[in-house]
This record gives C-alpha cells, structure tokens and sequence, in this order.
C-alpha cells in the first residue's frame, strides 16, 4: 500500500471518511492526478505540478484541503479559510455535509489552470 493511501486509511472517523469522500471527488473530476505522500501527508499533482494536499487537524476536529495559489483564489475567499498563512489558503472540513462538491472542483479546476511546477513563487 502507499503511503498515502495508508494515511488515509489509518485516520479515525469522521476523517477517513472525510478523506475518502474527497478522494473519490478529486480522482474521478481529474483522471490524470496522481496521489503522491510529500511532507507526511497526501499529495495531489497533476501533471506534474501540485494541485492541492489534504491534512488532518485531529486537535482542532477537520481535514484541510490545501491549496498554494491563495493570492490567485480572490473570488473564492469566503469558501476558502488563510489563518495568517501567506501563501496557502485551505477548505476545511468538519463533517461530510460541509462539502460542497461543485466549489471546490471548480477551485481545483481554477487552480490547475494558474499552477506552475513551483508550489509557490515569490512575485519580485
């Protein structure tokens, strides 16, 4: 099994299922992704560029769905939650309910069209 795929899998619930539902979203809306397991957690890249990463905050009770391209992601802001963060801005997901399917694959879809290879690019 990979790596991140066990991840996924040793999670307690609500997160497993939280992850598998979003799995199931992100790998059927986008044939070509490819889970990868990069800084200890699920890694989503698409064509080689990074897409997004799920995270789980089992402390503060939801999974992350992170995104690097927040300065790109204006129109999204009251979907999207930065805490301070400068460069990631990220759903979160306290239960099942709160996805909401068509938004975040239409940020996703957003986000494949503006990623470069880079997760993140200082604008000099």
């Amino acid at each position: 099994m990979k790596p991140a795929e066990e991840y996924i899998l040793k999670q307690a619930e609500p997160y497993q299922s939280i992850l598998l539902h979003l799995q199931l979203l992100i790998e059927h809306e986008f044939p070509d992704v490819e889970l990868k397991y990069k800084w200890r957690i699920p890694v989503y890249y698409l064509h080689e560029k990074q897409l997004c990463y799920l995270n789980v905050s089992a402390k503060k009770g939801y999974v992350d769905v992170g995104l690097w391209v927040s300065d790109k992601l204006k129109n999204y802001d009251n979907y999207l939650v930065s805490e301070g963060r400068k460069v990631v801005k990220s759903f979160r997901y306290f239960s099942l309910a709160d996805i909401n399917a068509e938004v975040l694959l239409e940020v996703l879809h957003e986000v494949a069209k503006i990623k470069g290879k880079e997760f993140y690019k200082r604008n000099n």
